[in-house]
């Protein structure tokens, strides 16, 4: 009988059954004097005693605001030292933080505080090209007139508290070091008093996911689902209480708070911020100040570091794990990550915001050849199958849909019961819409989403499979393949590429590499060269996006 494509994380390890404030507690009590957090740009360093301690302050002084348990608090800002303590001052506190994307302007803004009904918002002066305070003025021009705390606005009514991070004065916004001053023993033994309320099921975390389509979904995470999952993440890469974690990568996305953040706290290791955005040199002298051991990125961050000019410089010995997601992760970016910055138990993690996030990770001791290849195996304790288009398990091997089920599956996208019907099936299966196929060991290999395969003249192309090949080239530092319509095969395939430095190259020199090499079909009907690909701030590539601008620079019309 031929083996189907179903598998579980079966595991000696338990599940967590305990709230992110009430580990925390157990993390400080046996790891006390190591490191918890630093942040280099705001030359902060606290044991996880300090760290700690400044959690409970925040988190009790959040309460004294006359914040309940279940309120909604939102967080807009820049990678920092405050992110953090927000983080897991709200778990402590039984508030449900609300992570806002740095990019969002005022419409946006305004549509998430309102979705979620935010009591509190905490946010950053500025970031880049975007003034937070003017924005949220704008949208609550009433904050010009009240004191702290009693905000009353027409377009936001539940939102009562705004909390402003520096030192200035804004009118009508409390200043968040002001929130942890002055908290005595009737303070800390109202927060215990709540923190013993608190249930692993409960709300901890909203996240806003992007989408191709239509406004941001609010999908809902739990005290379960993360903690866990960050567990996990942290026990595939062998963390441990020596590890030291450099994190460039976003806040408010899982890849900073879960991947990054929860995965070093469950296993007393450091935290290290190298600034509050990426930025490549910043990332190397970090790395090698802090003599890190492992290190987070998407895809084109690894390229930006190794195409550093001053790269050589630097002394990245100690480099030993870490991860590379967010998005398909090439071949022969990662044999130079392993073999030019030390990081031979680097793992490859995939999931998605809504399964908290991680379902796949590689193991460090996994050949190296499966690292580079493909997304692992199963995490512990989830159920993955792949199905066809009709909802039945496939064969392994056989290429369809991955659903996950289990304890990561958030509980649904808020206040939005039929989006949460259209991605969880009845039996609790979470929908992908990615495509992948898993081997007879197990394995897993994304080969694409589902709205992302092409298919010309009926003749199914999965972008992933030619970009990995096109990724040989000398040439190509980075490359994205998208379908464009086509009156005669109704989709052809255009290959976005971005050159080395210095490096000059035309569409035909492209397609003679493939000549001979892959299917005719597969070989890219147009050939465009970019500076760069429309991104989310998380470093996903917006496909959508990019087959829009192709459609339209090649004059072929949109979808």
């Amino acid at each position: 009988m031929q083996q189907a494509s179903y598998v579980h994380g079966a595991h000696t390890t338990p599940l967590i059954g305990a709230t992110i404030g009430a580990y925390l507690d157990g993390v400080a009590e046996r790891f006390g004097d190591h490191e918890a957090l630093v942040v280099a740009h705001q030359k902060v360093r606290w044991n996880y005693r300090e760290f700690h301690q400044r959690v409970s302050n925040l988190a009790a002084g959040l309460l004294r605001l006359g914040l309940n348990p279940g309120d909604r608090i939102g967080i807009w800002s820049q990678n920092c030292a405050e992110w953090v303590l927000v983080q897991f001052a709200t778990a402590k506190a039984g508030l449900v933080m609300v992570n806002i994307n740095p990019a969002y302007r005022r419409s946006e803004l305004e549509y998430v505080l309102d979705k979620v009904q935010c009591s509190a918002l905490i946010l950053a002066p500025a970031f880049k090209s975007s003034d937070y305070l003017t924005i949220l003025q704008d949208v609550v021009p009433e904050i010009h007139h009240c004191r702290p705390g009693a905000l009353r606005s027409d377009r936001l009514p539940h939102l009562r508290h705004v909390i402003r991070l520096g030192a200035d004065q804004t009118p009508g916004m409390f200043n968040f070091d002001e929130l942890g001053k002055g908290i005595g023993p009737d303070e800390l033994a109202q927060l215990a008093a709540v923190g013993a309320t608190l249930q692993f099921d409960d709300a901890v975390n909203i996240q806003f996911t992007s989408g191709t389509t239509g406004a941001p979904k609010g999908a809902t995470l739990t005290h379960h689902n993360i903690l866990n999952n960050g567990f996990f993440i942290g026990e595939a890469m062998r963390l441990t209480e020596r590890d030291r974690l450099c994190i460039p990568v976003p806040l408010y996305h899982c890849f900073g708070m879960v991947l990054g953040n929860l995965a070093c706290v469950t296993h007393g290791a450091a935290m290290v911020y190298p600034g509050e955005g990426f930025d490549a040199k910043a990332v190397l002298d970090t790395v090698q100040a802090e003599r890190c051991t492992a290190l987070h990125g998407v895809p084109t961050m690894f390229i930006a570091i190794l195409d550093h000019p001053d790269f050589g410089q630097y002394d990245l010995s100690r480099l030993r794990t870490g991860i590379m997601a967010g998005s398909p992760c090439p071949i022969e970016v990662m044999t130079r990550v392993i073999k030019l910055m030390h990081m031979k138990e680097i793992t490859i993690a995939y999931g998605m915001t809504e399964t908290s996030p991680v379902s796949f990770q590689s193991s460090v001791d996994d050949p190296i050849e499966l690292r580079v290849s493909t997304i692992g195996r199963v995490h512990p304790h989830l159920e993955v199958k792949i199905v066809d288009a009709e909802g039945r398990i496939v064969p392994r091997g056989v290429k369809g849909e991955l659903l996950t089920r289990g304890y990561s599956v958030m509980p649904g996208y808020w206040g939005d019961e039929d989006k949460t019907r259209e991605a969880i099936d009845p039996a609790r299966w979470m929908h992908t819409g990615d495509l992948a196929m898993i081997d007879e060991a197990g394995f897993c290999s994304i080969v694409g989403r589902s709205k992302d395969m092409v298919i010309r003249g009926g003749e199914n192309i999965y972008p992933r499979e030619v970009e990995e090949f096109l990724y040989r080239h000398p040439k190509v530092l980075d490359v994205q393949c998208v379908g464009v319509p086509d009156p005669k095969y109704g989709e052809e395939l255009c290959a976005c590429i971005i050159l080395r430095p210095g490096m000059r190259a035309d569409a035909e020199e492209i397609r003679g590499f493939c000549d001979g090499q892959i299917a005719h079909y597969k070989i890219p009907r147009h050939v465009r060269f970019v500076d760069a690909f429309p991104m989310t701030v998380t470093g996903k590539i917006q496909k959508f996006v990019l087959r829009k601008q192709m459609s339209t620079d090649l004059g072929l019309g949109t979808e």
